[in-house]
């Protein structure tokens, strides 16, 4: 439960952020950030390691990066599946795009392929992912639509992991009004941040808690089950 439920103006915030519509939220929100983005998210990174740790990648396997940004997770995620490896990568931001691939122009990769669309519209890879990574992508998370699509790029049983902002316990008033303050900042609803992955639950195996460094967020690992979106 957010902290301002009480006092009845979580309601309000809510009605105030779906005035304009999700994507177009989104892109002004990241068209604002994208040139900070690499340090304004520089105290998450411990949760990025993490996340990506419980991934349990291997080299030659292919991952998908959702809501990639600006490419801040691909070293670590190159590190652990090698050149044989391949990395999916997804940023409906233009401006965020456009930093991901100078990214991946100066380290040389070319093992990543990067979408500049929205999850939603994404098209279908030749190549099945090994892996999904969420990392701080609410929005996909909460959108039906958006969260289908990504299932639809990855083999049955494959290890889905997410990371991102969630309510703590109603009572730890401190926590939660960081928690507010970032989502305001970051994501374009402030639905289901008592449990963001609530979506993704029918299509996978239980889900499965990693402890996160920072109050206010979690990691949570699964796997896929073999009567996905893609069957």
């Amino acid at each position: 439960m957010p902290p301002c439920a009480g006092v009845g103006w979580a309601p309000l915030l809510r009605t105030a952020m779906v005035k304009i519509p999700r994507n177009e939220l989104a892109l002004a929100q990241y068209r604002l950030r994208a040139r900070f983005y690499d340090h304004e998210l520089a105290a998450f990174e411990p949760i990025r390691r993490r996340a990506i740790a419980c991934l349990n990648l291997q080299p030659g396997d292919t991952v998908l990066d959702l809501g990639c940004g600006t490419g801040l997770s691909f070293e670590a995620l190159q590190a652990l599946v090698g050149p044989r490896g391949h990395i999916l990568a997804v940023e409906q931001s233009p401006d965020m795009a456009q930093l991901a691939h100078e990214r991946i122009t100066q380290h040389g990769w070319r093992n990543v392929t990067l979408m500049q669309t929205s999850v939603q519209t994404m098209p279908l890879h030749k190549k099945a992912a090994d892996a999904a990574l969420f990392h701080f992508t609410h929005d996909i998370l909460t959108n039906a639509s958006a969260l289908e699509q990504a299932l639809r790029q990855l083999k049955p049983r494959a290890r889905i992991v997410a990371a991102g902002l969630q309510w703590s316990t109603p009572w730890d008033w401190a926590t939660n009004t960081l928690v507010l303050a970032a989502a305001m900042y970051s994501v374009t609803n402030l639905d289901a941040l008592d449990v963001p992955w609530k979506l993704l639950m029918p299509w996978c195996d239980d889900i499965e808690r990693a402890p996160s460094p920072m109050r206010g967020t979690y990691i949570i690992h699964t796997r896929l089950r073999n009567n996905t979106a893609s069957d």
